[in-house]
């Protein structure tokens, strides 16, 4: 059940770090208000970090396979296109396709077992959870 809160209090913080980003940008430029963003949250994490266990450092050189460090660089991206899709489309709408992609992504990473997760067979009520949220894109946007 905590999982279930925390899912929806990382959507929200999503939600409302967007709004925050999109409109920084509107000052900053894009760039600058990524980097802020990146730069913040490093230091966040620093701070936690120096804080609470101090995990080892050096452990994030034996990370196998390495193509999963490119974390930041996606992060990088993802802040960038929250800020673009929030100026074009708004927040609601944004959240919408935003959430909907991820859904999409995700359920392809759990069914082909991608990038170390456990494979999950396929479900065609999954499928139709997908379609469902799709259609409600559709009648969100309906005018």
């Amino acid at each position: 059940m905590t999982g279930f809160f925390i899912a929806l209090l990382s959507g929200a913080l999503m939600s409302i770090q967007g709004v925050f980003n999109t409109q920084v940008t509107k000052t900053t430029g894009v760039w600058v208000s990524s980097g802020w963003v990146q730069i913040t949250a490093f230091a966040v994490c620093l701070a936690v970090w120096f804080f609470t266990g101090r995990d080892s450092i050096a452990a994030i050189g034996k990370v196998e396979p390495r193509y999963l460090l490119l974390g930041g660089v996606i992060g990088a991206g993802i802040t960038w296109t929250v800020i673009k899709s929030i100026e074009a489309l708004g927040p609601a709408q944004s959240a919408l396709l935003i959430v909907v992609a991820q859904i999409a992504v995700s359920y392809l990473i759990q069914i082909f077992g991608m990038f170390g997760m456990d494979r999950e067979p396929f479900s065609l009520r999954k499928l139709a959870g997908l379609i469902i949220a799709v259609v409600g894109i559709a009648v969100f946007q309906w005018e």
